[in-house]
């Protein structure tokens, strides 16, 4: 496959890669590039269309398309007719010469906090990077319509300074939501803990003109946690939420009582 759109001309300081689950035409992206490849080498490798909630899905029962396309401003990357997910995984096993040195998926148009995470592409992408043990940035802002991306790009372009400088322990990657305003109306930093309090949520059920039902799935804003450690809590005082997600989802605590069940004669 032709290299030519892998990377900025210039040599920096690390070689990153962006992706997202809005895909390659979507501005959250466009800022991230603007931003990071004023000092690394930069890669885009980006779904075609938009993939949002298609969790940590991969394509499997059909071919997958890798297009270099040069989008304006000068953003060269590969627009891929698969998942986020897929876009890691092509990524790092056939486009790149190299692997990165860290990957940044986003900026997502809608806040990814508490249970939210579980459904989305841009949090897996990142995910998909941390199973591969590459240090990997999930970004997202309360949306749709945002106003802010730049200075949200800019903050990461602080942060990624950072993990490169700190390290993540393999099989983490960051989750992150900035609020949607100027970084000098924010009002800081929080570590914060990954939410499991349900949205609330509904079916709204409508029938066709051919009197078949058919359904939309939604959910009604999240009025917010009393716990300040949260997630979601954060973000709704207009603190950027910084969570810690590991790959390794096993309930430690629950092994010993479950070593102590009868299963019976085997």
């Amino acid at each position: 496959m032709d290299a030519d759109p892998q990377r900025s001309e210039k040599p920096r300081l690390m070689h990153l890669l962006l992706t997202n689950d809005d895909g390659i035409y979507a501005e959250g992206l466009h800022a991230l590039y603007r931003q990071c490849s004023t000092r690394h080498s930069v890669t885009v490798i980006a779904p075609d269309r938009e993939r949002s909630a298609v969790g940590h899905g991969i394509t499997l029962h059909q071919p997958l398309r890798a297009v270099p396309v040069h989008l304006n401003g000068g953003m060269p990357g590969y627009a891929v007719s698969g998942t986020p997910a897929d876009c890691i995984k092509l990524a790092i096993l056939e486009i790149l010469k190299d692997r990165p040195d860290m990957v940044i998926s986003g900026i997502n148009p809608g806040a990814n906090v508490g249970v939210n995470i579980n459904y989305s592409g841009t949090v897996c992408a990142a995910k998909e990077a941390a199973i591969y043990g590459i240090p990997a940035i999930a970004v997202s802002m309360p949306g749709p319509d945002v106003a802010h991306y730049d200075e949200a790009a800019r903050f990461i372009l602080n942060l990624l300074g950072q993990v490169s400088q700190e390290g993540l322990p393999r099989g983490t990657f960051l989750n992150v939501n900035i609020p949607d305003l100027p970084l000098n109306a924010m009002s800081g930093v929080r570590i914060s803990r990954h939410g499991t309090t349900l949205f609330p949520e509904y079916v709204d059920k409508r029938m066709d003109p051919r009197n078949r039902a058919y359904y939309w799935q939604g959910c009604d804003a999240y009025l917010g946690h009393p716990d300040p450690s949260v997630d979601e809590t954060a973000l709704s005082k207009n603190y950027i939420s910084i969570t810690p997600i590991k790959c390794d989802a096993t309930d430690y605590d629950a092994i010993p009582n479950l070593k102590n069940w009868d299963f019976g004669t085997l």
